[in-house]
Order: C-alpha cells, then structure tokens, then sequence
C-alpha cells in the first residue's frame, strides 16, 4: 500500500539510498562471500600409504575419501586452531579416577570410562581399550578429548586418559614431569591397562604432543608395544620445524606466549618439589616454548641442549621402526606443525603408516558445517577408525603386512635354524 504511492523515481532513489550505506554494503559482502565459501567445493584429503593400507581405510573409514569442507567464516589454521577453544561445546562425561605409582616413585593421574554397560562387549576382561594421550597443557577435560572419549564409548569400548605429570590435579612426588621423548610413563599406563585387561584388545590415541609420544613409544617399543594400532592427530612432527613456525611473530602473539605462560604455571604450581633440582625463577621468565625447553626440559631429561632434545623428541624419523598400523591426521595449514615437516616420503614406503592430510584444518581444530559446536572430522575419524581397528583387526594386520607375534616367533625360529644357529 504504502509502495504504491511512490512514485518509481522515488522508488528508486530510496533503494539506491539504502543500498549504498556502508552498514548495507558491508553486511552484503559478508554474505556473499559465506555463500561463495559455503558452496566452494572441498577438497578430498590427501591419503599417503601403501595399496594395502589405502584399500582397507577406503573401504572401512570411508571419510578418508570424502571432501573436507571448513567451516566457511573460519578461514586458515590460525582461525580454526583458535575458534575451536571457544566454539566447541563440552560434553558431560563422568571419569572414574585413578591414581597409580611409577618407578621413580611418583603417581599418574588416569581417568576412566569403563563403559559397564556396552551392549557390543559386554565382558569386562575383553571389552576393547582406547588409551588417550592429551596435548602439551591438555588433560581429561579438553573438549577434543571429551569428544573423542564419547566416540569411542558410543561403539561400547572402554576408555582410559593419561594426564601428563602436574597436568591432571594430582601433586608431583617426585621432582619429575615429562616430555615429548620421555615414553616411561605410557610404557606404565599400558603395562598397568595390560595387567589389569590382559584379553582386551588396546588402541592408543595422541593429540599434539600426545601423539608425539605415542609414536616415539611405538617407535622404542616395537613388537612389544602391547597394542594393537595407534591414532595420532595434528602430531608435530619435527620439533625444530615447531618451534620455527610458533616464533613467528603472529603464531608467537597467538600461541606461543599463551602456551609458555601455561607451562610456567604448571612448574610455579609445583615449585617446592620442582626447586630442589630447577632454578624455578629463571625457568619463569621465559617467554617462548623455546626458552622454556632450553631452561627446564632439556635440564630436567638431561640433554646437553635444547637441540639434543628437539632431536630426541621428534617422531619423523622413527616411523620405520613402528610394528603397528598407524593413522596420522594433519592439516596443511597447520601453524604448529608446518606442512614440509610431514614424513611423506617415509610413509609412501611403509605399509604400516597412513599419512592423512586436509588442506585446511589448523591444529586440533578441523571445524566444518555453518556451526561447528558438535562432532567435527577429526572426531568423526576417530570414531571410524576406532571401530574399523578393533572390530576388523585381523584385516587391518593383513592389508598392512603385519604378523602376529607367533608368527614373528615361528620366523625368527625357522630362521636361525636355516643359518645353522
């Protein structure tokens, strides 16, 4: 009605008017440009492996070959690595704690998710085991482990996290916490599992650091590693490469003060045990990741330097000597773990390794749809890939070349009776 008595120049003049404000033509652009973004196809993530490898994750994970698509307004791998602190929602899971002795006399906090009441494995002794093993400052009450927790309990297996020394609210014994290269305390997490559920079968998972040490485990352990596959996910595969990335001067502001400042708390917290062998004070006034290595990591572990330890700690390299099927999650965009550190030359050759990287994703972050407050990829992966090893493990081992330990006994035995030993 009201339309119909303006005239068509007035008509005009007014939409022309409305639609040159700054306010308009701001919101307009956004717009378009989420549009653009949302409708822009995703990219397939890049899977490198072996034939064997490659066909059974196609065939039981098929998310390895669907297209990736971030969320649309959270651009690049500072953005995503950022808003999935903020955006994603806690899960309410109840963990029973446990508290456990180590040899050098300390404890480790563990947090359990018995599952008593599977349906798909109802016998406790062989009811399947994922062991999670957080990030550098992470524990139990990380949204990614939550997550990832409530993936693997939906398939009915029980669930156990490992929180880092001084990380998981239990006091430090000992003037001892831990690192990227020291695996003594995932060897006692899983030799405890192990005793405790010597039937059932055991999958562990790392994140960031966590993946870090699973796979220098792996890597030390070998045939004995008493698990069955490994899940790691945004690791940071050469810590040289790292700490290059997170001292740059954006990633440094974002990041790597936040983290640096974290850890001091942590060593500040526990300072009266810590003091008897750290010069606390001095470890405080770091200012990076770096600092921080070279003033107490590299002292405490007994590296001759920061080097000696970055050397250590990184799992690169160390890949061939893993005896188990592993699948690895990064992101290309990835401001922690940059993307020419990858071992993809390494994992091409090893039919044991699956390398499996998005374009975009962050770290720890791999955010997609409009709101991204739910499951995002990485949990969806872990979910399949957790069923897939456990429940088809005896195609897994094929399609990966591995045999059993009998096997490797028997081999081992016909072999030295062919050399006359």
């Amino acid at each position: 009605m009201l339309l119909s008595l303006l005239s068509p120049s007035e008509l005009w003049t007014g939409c022309l008017d409305y639609i040159s404000r700054p306010c308009t033509l701001l919101l307009s652009l956004v717009t378009a440009s989420l549009f653009c973004l949302w409708g822009r196809e995703g990219q397939v993530p890049l899977l490198v492996c072996g034939d064997g490898f490659r066909a059974f994750l196609q065939r039981r994970c098929p998310i390895v070959a669907e297209r990736f698509c971030p969320t649309p307004w959270c651009w690049g791998g500072r953005l995503q690595t950022l808003v999935r602190v903020f955006i994603k929602s806690s899960l309410s899971i109840t963990y029973r704690n446990e508290l456990i002795r180590t040899g050098d006399g300390g404890q480790l906090s563990l947090d359990w998710v018995d599952n008593s009441n599977s349906a798909e494995h109802p016998q406790t002794s062989t009811r399947p085991t994922v062991l999670f093993l957080p990030g550098l400052t992470g524990n139990s009450r990380q949204t990614y482990v939550l997550r990832a927790v409530q993936q693997a309990t939906r398939h009915g297996y029980r669930c156990v996290v490992m929180n880092n020394r001084g990380f998981g609210g239990e006091e430090l014994l000992t003037p001892l916490t831990f690192c990227a290269a020291d695996t003594s305390d995932v060897e006692t997490v899983v030799n405890h599992v192990k005793k405790l559920y010597p039937q059932a079968p055991l999958l562990g998972a790392g994140v960031s650091l966590g993946g870090m040490l699973l796979l220098n485990y792996l890597a030390r352990k070998g045939q004995d590693s008493k698990m069955i596959a490994a899940l790691t996910l945004s690791v940071c595969w050469d810590s040289f490469e790292s700490s290059i990335s997170l001292e740059q001067p954006i990633n440094k502001l974002l990041f790597n003060r936040h983290l640096t400042r974290n850890l001091c708390s942590a060593i500040n917290r526990h300072r009266k045990i810590l003091g008897k062998v750290i010069d606390v004070d001095y470890v405080l006034k770091a200012r990076t990741i770096r600092e921080f290595d070279e003033r107490f990591t590299s002292v405490m572990f007994g590296y001759k330097s920061c080097a000696d330890y970055y050397r250590d700690a990184s799992p690169g390299c160390k890949l061939q000597k893993t005896a188990v099927p592993v699948l690895c999650l990064n992101a290309a965009d990835d401001p922690f773990s940059p993307k020419h550190a990858f071992p993809v030359s390494l994992a091409q050759r090893l039919p044991n390794v699956a390398l499996l990287v998005t374009a975009h994703g962050g770290h720890i972050g791999f955010l997609e749809g409009l709101f991204p407050n739910g499951d995002g990829y990485m949990d969806r992966l872990l979910g399949q890939f957790v069923h897939a090893a456990f429940e088809h493990l005896e195609d897994l081992r094929e399609a990966c070349s591995i045999k059993d330990q009998e096997q490797v006994n028997d081999q081992c035995r016909s072999d030295a009776v062919a050399i006359g030993c």
